[in-house]
């Protein structure tokens, strides 16, 4: 039996995005209430009855959430120019060497926006 859990985790972080124009709001610092939701997919373990224990998947995550929490974004290695979608590959990248089950990264920085880096 396969299945796909998805943990759900919250950064506060200013970033301006410098490859705009100057004109454009987002060109500016400014900072967002970024929701990250990692999507992971693997079989049932029989035996424990889970396809990874979610609080392994946070101690994937507190390092990584603590180099993005409360920081300016575009100063965290990697993340010169930290659009939502360069944000997501960025994460995806530091999680899946932990987590090979990972198949997605969603990142929302409002309500009404989500994108998800496969």
């Amino acid at each position: 039996m396969e299945m796909e859990l998805r943990q759900h985790f919250q950064i506060e972080s200013a970033r301006f995005l410098p490859n705009l124009d100057p004109s454009h709001p987002c060109s500016r610092m400014h900072g967002h209430s970024f929701k990250i939701i990692l999507t992971l997919k693997g079989p049932v373990d029989p035996k424990i009855g889970w396809v990874m224990d979610y609080h392994e998947i946070t101690k994937v995550m507190d390092p990584i959430l603590k180099k993005l929490d409360h920081r300016v974004l575009n100063e965290v290695e990697g993340l010169s120019n930290p659009t939502s979608e360069l944000l997501a590959k960025w994460i995806y990248d530091h999680v899946i060497k932990a987590i090979p089950l990972l198949t997605a990264v969603n990142i929302s920085e409002t309500p009404n926006t989500e994108c998800i880096y496969r």
